[in-house]
């Protein structure tokens, strides 16, 4: 309750600043230096709690959703940048197997759950066949609302087992979405998102708002609620998102000691190669 109390304070003292014209492009949307001030903080929060969850055993899992362009990766990055991949574990599943296919739909999500001292991050989750499936017709209407029925008590057997589960909607405009898919065309570093399943789904705009909604009437609960960010800034996004999840857990800081190299004996020459390997060459 102490963090979820200083959390607050800290962005009621912050919110001038995210107003401030000076932190702002000319589009509207904050500045680079703003915002990677302002990580550099959270970052340092986010290790805290990383050693709070190791130390003391805790289960978190983040599920992040969202029309495709909406920021879920970049935002998963940005969490993701200066912590362990050892407790923070990032879980995005490929199209299921025919095996897959023949299990309980859930089913090949559960392992994924953490365990004590892990947090789980899914780009995309169970929520798939709410989305993605149902929008596709990958799955059958029948199937969408049995999953939609049943969702809600699988997440409150998963909070029940002492998981924090926290869901995030990244909510992406029609016209910056549209920005986002186009600039993936001719670049060579994001080509790979953009698949034909993207352009199908790019049309479906309206489906996949009555999917949505329909998904966040059925499971948006009390035990495992819906959090929705604005992301077509996605640096403003980035902050407010980790800034959340932050104040939703109550970590405290965890003693340890003063870290303090210790001596070492370094002979002239002991470090020279003495075996002829391949280099790499130094060409930058």
């Amino acid at each position: 309750m102490e963090h979820r109390r200083s959390a607050r304070s800290r962005a009621s003292e912050r919110a001038p600043e995210a107003t401030d014209a000076s932190t702002l492009n000319e589009e509207g949307k904050l500045k680079r230096k703003a915002f990677e001030k302002e990580l550099k903080r959270l970052h340092g929060e986010l290790v805290k709690l990383q050693e709070w969850v190791r130390h003391e055993g805790k289960k978190i899992c983040i599920v992040f959703e969202g029309r495709d362009g909406a920021g879920k990766g970049g935002t998963i990055k940005a969490i993701t940048a200066r912590v362990s991949p050892r407790v923070f574990r990032v879980v995005a599943l490929p199209a299921p197997t025919e095996r897959e296919k023949s299990q309980m739909y859930i089913q090949r999500y559960l392992p994924h759950l953490p365990a004590g001292g892990e947090i789980v991050i899914f780009d995309r989750s169970w929520y798939n066949r709410a989305g993605v499936e149902r929008v596709m017709g990958f799955c059958t209407d029948e199937q969408a609302k049995r999953f939609l029925n049943i969702v809600p008590d699988v997440e409150k057997a998963i909070t029940e087992s002492g998981v924090i589960l926290l869901k995030y909607w990244l909510e992406v405009s029609p016209d910056e979405q549209t920005k986002r898919l186009a600039d993936r065309i001719d670049d060579n570093r994001k080509i790979w998102k953009l698949s034909n399943m993207d352009l199908k789904s790019y049309t479906r705009w309206d489906e996949y708002s009555k999917a949505r909604d329909d998904m966040f009437q059925a499971t948006d609960t009390a035990w495992a609620p819906w959090y929705v960010a604005r992301s077509d800034d996605k640096r403003r996004a980035r902050l407010n998102i980790i800034d959340h999840l932050l104040s939703k857990v109550p970590y405290k800081s965890v003693p340890r000691e003063k870290v303090k190299l210790p001596k070492r004996r370094v002979t002239a020459g002991a470090g020279d190669l003495v075996h002829s390997v391949k280099r790499v060459p130094e060409v930058h």
